[in-house]
This record gives structure tokens, C-alpha cells and sequence, in this order.
């Protein structure tokens, strides 16, 4: 089979990784790509949001299945094109990608149909928002209702912080259109747990748990960002939690989607924070996490491709899913700067010369310029270590990544820390 694989991060780079393994693929393409994954496919110089090019290359390729990773196309609507083509395509249509594509729509969902979330109000007026802002407790949090690369929230802890961060994002607009919309929500604390499920309709597949850590900084300091690792699974978080997640918050939010006639086919990814009252949802996005990905997929034994199949054909139910019992943790090296501004172009060194055993490098923000590996984004990699523990995934992750250098190299120190405690 020929594979065609959209995006250019470390999830496409994990994605494609895990479909090298599958004896059934003959080729993998990757649009537009990036460094890494032009070791493992070969890199089309086509971008995510070229609808009409992608469906032309498909088609002149004879692209059995295309595999869609991020969020802005599935929300723009990429597989409803490729549907209407009559080419396979994993991932879910337009109506469906909404729930990730507006916090409104998400928010709205789980209360209609009375799953587990935090309390909130929804606002397009600033002056509306900013008034109901002034009445609740602290801390408070501020999401932008469209998508904005996973920095669009806001977790105040003080009246300065909210007030600045409702008028960054509904008068200055830092996160452009996303943010004529708000969601002002109560303040969950917690443990954060990311749970990953295949979905096919009603069909719910889920993943082994993995746990992310979004600040920049250690100790969960700093503003949000897309992710600075992760590790999976979660040996400090009851299995009775997990279930609980699965059962009353994911399975429930499939079954809606299908009573609001927008089926679910893709990878439902629910963010979720065990409250001492029980689990509740912070988001749900639409697709394969990022850098969740990273260290879900290596510890997938069953063939990838088969179940981007049988959730295309309606067999999903009947795939044997397994999981290896070893840990997998991820460390994200960013530019100097993330998550605001930063250069780009920066040599990296070391890429040939990690030996750490188990470790992978998933290349997110890179290029090739002369030959020559370089800092492309925000994220540049992510060092994944493999181990039979906490400690020993976490020592390879960190080992692999001291040895990779690039100028303005900034990453967490305490990635799984909380998984030793």
C-alpha cells in the first residue's frame, strides 16, 4: 500500500515510525514533513492546508490511505475533500473536528448530554466577559474558542493576570479570530491525564494513558505551550481512574456525537484532570496528541495500519489492541524563546551520535539546509526513552537528549518527575 501522511511535527514523525512496521506498506509520503521524516518517507513539499494539491498528489500517487495529524485541516474540513474524491482518508470530517475546533461546541456537547467538566460560561462581548471575570474566584481560566496551537489558555491566579489575558485575547487578539469567542471556566485542580482512543462511531478503542506537562518551565511554571513531554503509562494513577475516564467521559462523548449526527472516525483525545471529585474534561482534541503521540506509539505491538483500517471499514470492534509493558517517556528540546517569539535556523549536533539504549528522536521543528539538520519551530525534538520503569525511561530520555546541542536549546528537567513521587 502507498500511505500518504499530512503534517510536519513530531506526531507525523512518530505516526509515519509506526507505520514503517506494517509489512503491507510499500511507500509512505509525508506533506510537507521535515528533517526526520524524510529518513522514513519521502518529504512532498505540499502544505497541510492545500486542499486542492493534497487531493491532486493523492490521486496522481494512487495513495491508498491518507492519514491526517494535525488539528487545522481536520477543522478546515481536509477529509471531507478527500471523501468527496473517493480516496481513504483516517480522520474525522468537519462537523465531527469541531470539538476541537470551537471550546464552545465542546463545552455545550458535555453539558447538554451531562459529562463531566468544569463549570463555565461562554462570551463574545469583551465587555460582557470582563464584568462576569470581576465575580468569580480565583484562580480562573481563559480559553480562546477557536484553535491556537495549543496556547490559547489562560490559568490566572490573580484579578491582573485575568484581566490581561481577556483583553490579550479578545481586543489584541493574540490568537487572531480564535479569540472573538471565550470560555471563562472554573478552575480544576488536579492531576492532568491524557487519554487517547481510536474511535469509530459508538466504537471506543482507548489508548494506554499518557500525562503531559504544558508549562515551559519545571515545576509547572511559566505560560502554556503545545506540550514539554511526556511519559505513558501512569503507574501512580489508579486503573479504576482510567476506567472511570473511559467509561463516563469518552465513551459518553462518542455516543453524543453520533445522536448529533457528526459520527466520530480518528483518534478522540480527551485532556482530562482527576478533581477529588472524580474526573472531569479540559478539552478534547480531534487527533493524535502531540507529544503524547511520541510515547503512546512506541509502545503499540499491534499493526497500525490495521486499525486505520477497520475504523475505516467499520471493524474497529474486532482488532485485537495490545500494549507492551514498558514506559515511554518524552523530552520536548525547544528554541530559545518558545512559547512566544524565537529564531530559527540553527545547526543541531548529535543527532548521529545518540547510542542511549531505547532511546528515539522525533524530529517536530527541524529542516534541512545544505545538508545540514536545523531549528525550524518551536519544538525542534522530542527524546523518547524506553525502559521498564519510571527511572529508567527517564534516565535514557535525558541521556539521549544531553548529548543533542543547537544554540538556545531549552527544555524541563522534571518530566515523569511526578510518576517517581
Amino acid at each position: 500500500m502507498k500511505i500518504l501522511v499530512i503534517g510536519r511535527g513530531g506526531r507525523e514523525h512518530a505516526i509515519i515510525w509506526a507505520l514503517k512496521k506494517s509489512a503491507k506498506i510499500k511507500q509512505i509520503y509525508c506533506a510537507p514533513g521535515n528533517a526526520g521524516t524524510a529518513q522514513l518517507a519521502e518529504n512532498v513539499d505540499i502544505g497541510e492546508l492545500e486542499f486542492a494539491r493534497l487531493v491532486k498528489f493523492a490521486q496522481d500517487s494512487a495513495i491508498d490511505l491518507v492519514v491526517v495529524g494535525p488539528d487545522d485541516p481536520l477543522a478546515a474540513g481536509i477529509v471531507d475533500e478527500f471523501e468527496a474524491a473517493s480516496i481513504p482518508v483516517y480522520g474525522p470530517r468537519k462537523n465531527a473536528a469541531e470539538i476541537e475546533g470551537s471550546k464552545i461546541f465542546m463545552k455545550d456537547l458535555l453539558r447538554k448530554y451531562d459529562i463531566p467538566t468544569a463549570k463555565y460560561e461562554t462570551f463574545t462581548d469583551y465587555e460582557a466577559a470582563a464584568d462576569y471575570l470581576k465575580r468569580q474566584p480565583l484562580p480562573i481560566v481563559i480559553k480562546a474558542d477557536g484553535l491556537a496551537a495549543g496556547k490559547g489558555v489562560a490559568v490566572c491566579f490573580t484579578r491582573e493576570e485575568a484581566d490581561k489575558a481577556l483583553e490579550e485575547t479578545m481586543v489584541d487578539k493574540s490568537f487572531g479570530a480564535a479569540g472573538d469567542k471565550v470560555v471563562i471556566e472554573e478552575f480544576l485542580e488536579g492531576q492532568e491525564m491524557s487519554i487517547l482512543a481510536f474511535v469509530d462511531g459508538e466504537t471506543v478503542r482507548a489508548m494506554s494513558p499518557a500525562q503531559d506537562h504544558k508549562q515551559v518551565f519545571d515545576n509547572d511554571k511559566g505560560p502554556n505551550t503545545g506540550g514539554m513531554g511526556t511519559y505513558s503509562p501512569l503507574p501512580h494513577i489508579a486503573q479504576s481512574i482510567i476506567d472511570d475516564s473511559i467509561e463516563n467521559i469518552i465513551k459518553p462523548t462518542a455516543r453524543a456525537m453520533v445522536s448529533e449526527g457528526r459520527p466520530f472516525r480518528g483518534v478522540l483525545f480527551a485532556g482530562l484532570m482527576i478533581t477529588k471529585d472524580g474526573p472531569k474534561t479540559i478539552e478534547f482534541n480531534a487527533r493524535f496528541g502531540d507529544p503524547e503521540t511520541q510515547v503512546v506509539l512506541p509502545r503499540l505491538e499491534t499493526d497500525l495500519l490495521d486499525i486505520f483500517l477497520a475504523s475505516i471499514n467499520g471493524t474497529l470492534d474486532r482488532v485485537d489492541i495490545k500494549w507492551s509493558n514498558d514506559v515511554a517517556v518524552c523530552v520536548v528540546l525547544a528554541s530559545g524563546g518558545y512559547p512566544g517569539s524565537y529564531p530559527k535556523g540553527f545547526p543541531i549536533e548529535g543527532l548521529n551520535d545518540v547510542t542511549t539504549p531505547g532511546a528515539l528522536v522525533f524530529h517536530a521543528g527541524t529542516a534541512l539546509k545544505d545538508g545540514q539538520v536545523v531549528t525550524n519551530g518551536g519544538r525542534v525534538l522530542g527524546i523518547v526513552g524506553m525502559g521498564a520503569g519510571i527511572a529508567e525511561a527517564r534516565a535514557n530520555a535525558y541521556n539521549a537528549a544531553e548529548g543533542i546541542t543547537f544554540q538556545g536549546k531549552q527544555n524541563r528537567t522534571d518530566i515523569a518527575a511526578k510518576a517517581l513521587i
